[in-house]
């Protein structure tokens, strides 16, 4: 699967959550605005987003976190046939632990793209501050949850836990002065965060 088209199709056929399309084009966007030479991606899926990022910056070296095993053998075929696997290095393992060991080996990113398992971005939080490079930046894809985070009262027993995870995440990005952040109505909500300090 080379093009995107093809990835997006079969993304459809086997219901695999991958970003949307006006999201993607933000993705694109902030990609060849901000010219990234390292990126940190948590949540490869099949690779969509991760080949989107690369074919705006080519120059740029990728790293990804995927926990589902099966999905990671279809995005290092996707990086193979788009021959732009030796920029990337996915990791296979829970999003969490390979945060902390980045952050304990000192890594630094330019851009950090968050479209992993909703209700933990809060616990994920203090980790990519510090690994984002200053004036770096930081995406969050889906940050309303299907709109729950923007309705007012409980959300239900289901989804109470991720919408006060995502609820948090949002607030202390917000109210962080060293963190210019702009939050995007795109379909089902996106996060942009310039880190300034």
């Amino acid at each position: 699967m080379k093009t995107l088209f093809e990835l997006k199709k079969y993304a459809k056929l086997n219901k695999i959550p991958i970003i949307r399309p006006q999201s993607q084009k933000i993705l694109r966007d902030l990609c060849l605005q901000k010219r990234p030479h390292k990126i940190l991606e948590i949540g490869t899926a099949i690779g969509f987003s991760g080949a989107v990022m690369l074919s705006a910056c080519p120059k740029a070296k990728l790293l990804t976190i995927e926990k589902d095993e099966n999905l990671v053998q279809i995005a290092k075929q996707t990086f193979q046939d788009r021959k732009i696997e030796k920029k990337v290095e996915i990791f296979c393992d829970d999003a969490f632990e390979v945060l902390n060991d980045l952050r304990k080996d000192k890594s630094k990113f330019d851009f950090i793209f968050l479209d992993g398992p909703k209700g933990q971005y809060f616990k994920y939080l203090p980790i990519l501050k510090d690994l984002l490079n200053k004036n770096g930046c930081l995406l969050a894809d889906d940050i309303f949850f299907h709109g729950y985070v923007l309705k007012e009262g409980d959300p239900g027993h289901k989804h109470r836990t991720i919408v006060a995870s995502l609820r948090a995440f949002i607030s202390d990005l917000d109210n962080d002065k060293n963190f210019k952040t702009q939050f995007l109505k795109v379909e089902d909500g996106l996060l942009v965060c310039d880190k300034l300090n």
